[in-house]
């Protein structure tokens, strides 16, 4: 978890250093969108219970290591208020086949999406505020993986 900008360039760095053995990276950034629900957003609140998430992060990335053969992955959220426009998510895999890379980022963006413990309260243009719901497209996009964790 973090409240500074993602740097791209780093993590990239950070997850081949000294690696030959990558064929591929699967890769993922959510970005805050300006609209929800028809509604112009000024902003985005994340929460989150330190110890708790970083836990639960370690957690996925450590099953879809498992579950796919991946030399490394990374999973870098932001908290804290964010501006539209803003990055809110990166997600890496480096394996030596794209279908593995590419399978895991898919995998542990859903997993992001549906399981991961954050709470997003947007602030709309009008002043008003909204808790983010749980989206059943999200649900539905999860279930393809079976159980999630």
């Amino acid at each position: 978890m973090q409240t500074d900008i993602i740097d791209l360039t780093a993590e990239m760095a950070r997850l081949t250093a000294g690696r030959i053995d990558i064929g591929g990276i699967g890769s993922f950034v959510g970005v805050v969108r300006d609209t929800a629900s028809g509604r112009r957003i000024a902003s985005m609140t994340l929460e989150h219970y330190p110890g708790m998430t970083e836990n639960a992060l370690a957690e996925i990335a450590d099953g879809a290591m498992q579950r796919w053969e991946l030399q490394g992955c990374t999973l870098v959220h932001r908290v804290g208020e964010l501006q539209p426009g803003e990055m809110i998510v990166l997600v890496l895999t480096a394996s030596p086949h794209r279908n593995a890379a590419l399978e895991a980022c898919a995998y542990l963006i859903d997993w992001l999406k549906t399981r991961a413990p954050f709470w997003k309260k947007e602030r709309f243009e009008d002043g008003s505020e909204a808790w983010v719901d749980a989206r059943e497209s999200d649900d539905l996009a999860a279930a393809r993986w079976g159980a999630l964790g």
